[in-house]
């Protein structure tokens, strides 16, 4: 008996201190293995596309004073919406098959507080318009002519969205067009920002004037709070680019935040919310969707169905363009 006494209390203890040794070489092991681009550091502000590096500069203004990741989010996607060269956002932006502009956008902060507007016309900065939905309403969404009368009663201004240049490429369009609109790698029908403030808030807009020459009343992902944008302040953030049927049928941006709590890095969060995508539909001729995100420890990444997607990055060190992982070629 005291034998068997002798060996169980020896076997304790030398399972005692396998554990232990096991308890402190997890405590060694950082960061995670799966931390591929880790940066750990804030400021830091990302965005979808060539025209997110003068987004990020906008925004930039706004983190580098120690500003609010929301602020920087609004200001940043502004400039892009305010310039009537692009085409995919904002004044200038492509029109419907029936030469009307309209515009989707929306916004989310590190509280979860968010507000959209979406089919809204005449009026050059929706983001804006949404910033206010979610400051001074109890709502959400407002869209229409809804959207629109808010917006004035506000103070924005009305103005025409139609620039000459939309207006041309849109004549020429009818004169062959089925009124089957396509999303391809050069059809930049979006910005979607994600930003991280030095105080370590999280926060997230998307702007677009959708796709190009749709159904006069269409809406796609990018005012669809879960879809287009989602901001998660424990965890990270997420929007998307490409396709906005496809975003909202598996709910993206909130599926790409959600891997990421269960431990995914930014990039294998989008990677497998694209592959969610590509498994859903069988039919991938021309869909391109891409997911960007960001998460709390300031490690970005991005995915896409096809080539051809990149994105904007801004932090204290860099100042450049990214090219995302893509699963297939054109």
């Amino acid at each position: 008996m005291k034998n068997r006494r002798t060996f169980l209390k020896l076997a304790s203890l030398s399972s005692l201190a396998v554990m232990a040794k096991g308890f402190s070489q997890t405590l060694k092991t950082t960061p995670p293995q799966n931390k591929t681009n880790f940066i750990n550091q804030k400021p830091i502000v990302i965005s979808t596309w060539i025209h997110g590096m003068q987004a990020n500069a906008g925004a930039w203004e706004v983190l580098t004073k120690g500003g609010k990741a929301i602020d920087a989010v609004q200001r940043g996607v502004m400039v892009v919406e305010s310039d009537v060269e692009n085409q995919s956002v904002g004044l200038g932006g492509l029109p419907d098959r029936d030469g009307i502009v309209t515009l989707d956008a929306c916004i989310m902060d590190e509280n979860n507080r968010c507000g959209a507007v979406a089919c809204l016309q005449n009026i050059e900065n929706p983001i804006a318009v949404a910033r206010k939905v979610m400051d001074e309403t109890p709502h959400v969404l407002l869209v229409g002519e809804g959207a629109l009368q808010f917006a004035l009663e506000k103070g924005f201004k009305s103005v025409n969205l139609l620039t000459e240049k939309s207006k041309k490429d849109w004549e020429s369009w009818k004169v062959k067009s089925k009124y089957q609109p396509v999303i391809n790698s050069e059809n930049h029908d979006t910005i979607g920002m994600l930003a991280l403030d030095a105080e370590g808030n999280l926060s997230g807009s998307c702007t677009t004037s959708g796709m190009a020459y749709k159904l006069h009343g269409r809406v796609g992902d990018s005012p669809i709070i879960g879809a287009g944008l989602f901001v998660d302040n424990e965890v990270g953030a997420a929007c998307a680019t490409g396709m906005g049927e496809a975003v909202i049928r598996i709910a993206g941006s909130a599926v790409v935040v959600e891997l990421m709590r269960q431990g995914m890095s930014p990039s294998e969060a989008c990677k497998t919310a694209v592959n969610r995508i590509i498994k859903k539909h069988k039919d991938l001729t021309n869909l391109q969707v891409g997911f960007l995100a960001l998460n709390k420890q300031g490690e970005h990444g991005g995915y896409s169905v096809y080539n051809g997607f990149n994105y904007a990055l801004r932090t204290q060190t860099q100042n450049e363009m990214v090219n995302a992982k893509f699963d297939r070629t054109w």
